[in-house]
């Protein structure tokens, strides 16, 4: 992996950016976004960063999107946070503009295949990245591969129904909101001072994402979850009860191998991305 890849991270405010060969990355260089803005004012944006990061033996560029993608034609859809990019073919443009291969997926595959690559995946066969934020989202490596689906759409399990709605509703940042009507940068900030409500809303977070953990393991049975977004920062305060509900899983013996571990790479979005090209090979 000593090849020199651009992996973009395209977020809901800046595009972040920066050359990585092996596991160095270089200065990373960030763009506020025009989320606002027409099609061509975004891509503008994205132009900026890789303009500043290309070079001599560049192999190719990565880029992980917030929508759904049409990995093969590196068409992007419906791009959370950015309403006018409802259809781009961002592969395409971009393979015009600096003629190098180019690779487009979403945000939580690209969290996965930067785990695998670079992080707490190395060395295993099959594991689940799960991205536990605002929401909830979902990659899969299977068989040492990405697994993205027909229409880029595989593991999105915060969508499957759960209770009165789905998962991604009691198995997020959003928890707190949606059940209790609170905020949930107040809930961290009180159970950091240790307040016993706020500790109580964690486990109760806990038992539902346990849930989320056994359907995973029910339907794809990793080696390996790893565990990232902001929420993935408040584990001490929810893995207890959230390893109790994986423990009342039917196959007991997969619930003793399972690892569940948390995510502690940096720069994430711009690793995965650029592991895009790893994958691909």
């Amino acid at each position: 992996m000593t090849e020199k890849i651009i992996g973009i991270d395209l977020g809901a405010t800046n595009i972040r950016g920066a050359v990585v060969s092996g596991d160095t990355l270089s200065d990373i260089v960030t763009v506020r976004i025009h989320s606002d803005g027409e099609v061509e004012e975004v891509l503008q944006d994205i132009y900026t960063v890789i303009d500043t990061l290309i070079q001599p033996g560049i192999a190719a560029i990565g880029i992980g999107v917030p929508s759904v993608v049409d990995v093969g034609e590196g068409i992007v859809y419906d791009v959370q946070y950015i309403p006018s990019w409802v259809e781009v073919p961002l592969k395409r443009i971009l393979e015009a503009r600096y003629h190098k291969p180019v690779l487009v997926n979403n945000d939580a595959n690209c969290f996965a295949v930067g785990e695998y690559y670079f992080g707490k995946g190395r060395g295993v066969a099959s594991m689940v990245g799960l991205t536990i934020g605002t929401g909830l989202g979902g990659g899969l490596i299977i068989n040492e591969k990405l697994f993205a689906g027909y229409n880029c759409g595989a593991g999105e399990i915060g969508l499957l129904p759960y209770r009165d709605n789905i998962l991604e509703y009691y198995c997020s940042g959003s928890f707190f909101k949606n059940v209790h009507g609170l905020d949930g940068v107040n809930v961290f900030e009180a159970a950091g001072r240790d307040d016993a409500r706020a500790l109580a809303l964690y486990a109760e977070l806990g038992v539902h994402v346990g849930q989320a953990i056994k359907t995973v393991m029910y339907a794809y049975d990793p080696e390996l979850i790893v565990l990232g977004g902001s929420v993935s920062q408040a584990y001490a305060w929810f893995s207890e009860p959230m390893w109790a509900a994986v423990r009342t899983l039917v196959y007991a013996k997969s619930a003793e191998r399972i690892r569940i571990e948390v995510s502690e790479l940096k720069n994430s979005g711009i690793l995965g991305a650029a592991a895009l090209y790893y994958d691909a090979k």
